[in-house]
């Protein structure tokens, strides 16, 4: 099978990208010869385009040239200018419902019950919350010592979490957006895969109390400690040990039961993107997405900055209005968030994802909704709030892979899928990563840390369809504990970056 040189999205288009590199002088196709070499995955111009002449590819506007360019041009991001950002107060809603979705081939799983109620866990940890980062020190040392001297005796548990992070004091924790970081912590540490037993580690005389993030209930002896009412080092490790090894005995009881879809949560993220991504794992993802909704599962979909210059295309698929008009209120939220620190949405690309073909922002978000399927999207929420309904949901919190991951997980997510151009090892410790490479180089050069490889289908040996099912099977066997991913072989595991748009003291 011979593979193409280049991939066109819609009829409209006067762009293509190329499958590989393409020297100057081949003809692309009848009448279209590469004037320069193009770069694996960055544009050729299918036509003369003069300048302030429109710049189209997936059927949209990626910006206007700044000077003429003419038929078989390398177009790079230097030679568009950004256009303005579609107007979120004259969305329309629910005008494009698409209800006809592919059939999963399972429709159940092997999960633990939450014993908090909603989504099932899809592995079974002890994960111990911290109300401030004082106490991160002290913690790091006795999981060390559990994972050395306790978590063998109980094999039922997969591993031990600390809760770490940078928030908790010298931060403004009445201000009006800290209830964002607050609500992260608080719905962190009672995540599904933590199994019911809450632990928590605080300081004393942090601004973040025990209280903001416990219930009444839970704030007990069998529960918290409090460092300052500890006689020294060997008092506080030994504390921390003994409530440790009660609360494993509990999680080393749990088994995985035979449940439904609609008890399993995940999320979709991309990052490390390039231009084919759009057209490989990002669909690949949105067909298996597309896949577990009609199954009954609850997918998140997120990264503000990657959804704006599209908001228009997913407010057509909100069930109502009221979804509709909070999609657009998050919009406007974070514009003004990024006005206030005096840049707008055209900040996100990176100099990876220009390498890789992306030539700006609206580019890059056009390949990112892809991610979502074509499901009707039945609830809009806040950074790290809880979902209230099942199905696909969209959950508004930054782009950056190290915020959007932390406020996925306190949504409730069990497993995350990640989408990949360029390659990144990020990993969560709260809860699997699945790895989605968007070109066959990208596995052949990550060979043992790309999970599923959505190439084939730029060069022809596959289909969307095709990886979409692949990728739906991954989903269920990991899930269910079938499978490990290589950031769970590796435990490649990022900080915790909690969202924080409130002012630091």
């Amino acid at each position: 099978m011979s593979v193409p040189l280049y991939i066109k999205i819609k009829e409209q288009d006067n762009v293509a990208i190329a499958v590989n590199e393409i020297k100057a002088g081949t003809e692309v196709m009848d009448g279209v010869a590469a004037r320069h070499d193009i770069p694996q995955a960055h544009k050729i111009a299918l036509c003369d385009i003069p300048a302030g002449g429109e710049i189209i590819r997936y059927g949209v506007v990626l910006g206007y040239a700044v000077d003429a360019i003419a038929k078989g041009d390398w177009i790079n991001e230097h030679m568009l200018e950004l256009p303005a950002p579609p107007d979120v107060d004259s969305m329309e809603f629910g005008t494009d419902l698409v209800t006809d979705l592919p059939e999963p081939p399972v429709t159940v799983w092997e999960g633990y019950v939450n014993p908090w109620g909603g989504p099932a866990g899809t592995r079974n940890l002890l994960g111990i919350s911290t109300t401030v980062q004082c106490v991160t020190g002290v913690l790091n040392v006795a999981v060390e010592r559990m994972r050395r001297e306790l978590l063998p005796k109980y094999p039922n548990v997969d591993g031990i979490v600390p809760v770490n992070h940078a928030y908790g004091c010298g931060v403004a924790i009445n201000a009006p957006e800290a209830q964002i970081p607050i609500r992260t912590l608080r719905n962190l540490s009672k995540h599904p895969n933590f199994g019911g037993q809450m632990m928590v580690v605080g300081l004393g005389c942090e601004k973040l109390s025990v209280e903001m993030i416990c219930d009444a209930a839970d704030i007990t002896e069998e529960n918290v400690i409090i460092l300052q009412e500890k006689k020294g080092m060997d008092d506080m490790i030994g504390s921390l040990m003994e409530m440790a090894e009660k609360k494993l005995k509990i999680l080393n009881e749990r088994e995985r039961q035979t449940l439904p879809l609609s008890d399993l949560l995940i999320g979709m993220q991309c990052g490390g993107s390039d231009a084919f991504s759009g057209v490989t794992a990002n669909p690949s993802a949105g067909y298996a997405s597309d896949m577990l909704v009609k199954g009954g599962a609850t997918v998140l979909f997120s990264e503000v900055t990657e959804v704006r210059d599209g908001v228009y295309l997913l407010a057509r698929r909100c069930i109502n209005e009221e979804v509709g008009k909070k999609l657009a209120e998050e919009m406007k939220w974070y514009d003004n968030y990024l006005k206030e620190g005096e840049v707008d949405r055209s900040a996100n690309p990176t100099p990876g994802n220009k390498k890789g073909g992306l030539a700006n922002i609206v580019e890059k978000a056009m390949g990112s909704i892809a991610k979502s399927g074509t499901s009707p999207i039945v609830e809009v929420l806040s950074p790290a709030e809880k979902p209230t309904k099942k199905g696909l949901i969209y959950a508004a919190t930054p782009a950056s892979d190290i915020v959007c991951g932390p406020c996925q997980l306190a949504s409730g997510i069990g497993l995350q899928v990640f989408m990949t151009g360029r390659g990144t090892p990020y990993g969560l410790a709260m809860a699997p990563v699945i790895k989605v490479c968007s070109r066959n180089d990208m596995k052949n050069q990550w060979l043992d840390l790309i999970d599923v490889n959505a190439g084939p289908i730029a060069t022809g040996e596959a289909t969307i369809e095709e990886i979409g099912t692949l990728l739906f099977h991954e989903i269920i066997d990991v899930a269910s504990g079938r499978k490990e991913t290589y950031t769970e072989k590796y435990k490649l595991y990022n900080d915790l970056c909690i969202f924080n748009p409130a002012p630091i003291t």
